[in-house]
């Protein structure tokens, strides 16, 4: 069972993702937050597989509470997946730099709320569709660095594939390989490029034209 701590200062936001959440058989909300200190206070303790953070909070605004939980200093991080009305260029590139597994418009269909928290437990990072490729384009990371080992021919294959948007399934179709194939291909790119998921690939992807 996967455990998700909700945090928005909206009860009612809450309330509904709550019944969308319970609703799924693989998936539990185990605690609530109103404001950002709190859902760090929680998220430290209960250690959930999942805390699904809003942007605009009183007291930390949850791009601070996915650095404060999933940022590049931290030790042992959670898997954040910021949910947010405002669809701002700012607000994505930052969470992404803080370390967040997914970014979602508070819009998305209650499907995809679902395969977002998923997908963060699976080492992915599932972005809302309308942010995706404009996300990945402008991306202003700083010139990525060629990694300490090289790519296979087939690894380049799917990092190209990712940096297009590619899920893991349209890979294993495109390269005629196994999407358990395909998830054994990312987790040695992640490593060779040191970067924590796919939305990392993507970027460096994108970074190097391919």
């Amino acid at each position: 069972m996967i455990r998700v701590l909700l945090a928005d200062d909206q009860a009612n936001i809450r309330g509904a993702f709550r019944i969308i959440l319970d609703a799924q058989p693989d998936i539990t909300v185990v605690a609530e937050a109103g404001d950002g200190h709190s859902a760090v206070e929680q998220a430290r303790h209960l250690r959930p597989d999942v805390v699904l953070a809003d942007i605009r909070m009183p007291g930390l605004d949850g791009l601070e509470v996915t650095r404060l939980l999933a940022g590049p200093g931290v030790a042992d991080p959670l898997r954040v997946v910021v949910v947010t009305t405002f669809d701002l260029d700012e607000y994505v590139h930052t969470a992404l730099r803080n370390g967040a597994s997914g970014f979602l418009l508070k819009r998305s269909s209650p499907t995809l709320l679902a395969e977002a928290v998923r997908a963060a437990v699976a080492g992915d990072a599932l972005i809302s569709p309308q942010v995706t490729v404009r996300l990945l384009r402008q991306l202003s990371a700083p010139r990525a660095a060629e990694p300490a080992e090289a790519l296979t021919a087939r690894e380049a294959e799917i990092t190209t594939l990712v940096g297009g948007g590619a899920t893991n399934n349209e890979i294993a179709a495109e390269l005629f390989i196994s999407a358990g194939t395909v998830k054994n291909h990312l987790a040695n790119i992640q490593r060779k490029l040191a970067v924590r998921n796919r939305v990392g690939i993507a970027a460096w992807a994108w970074d190097k034209g391919r």
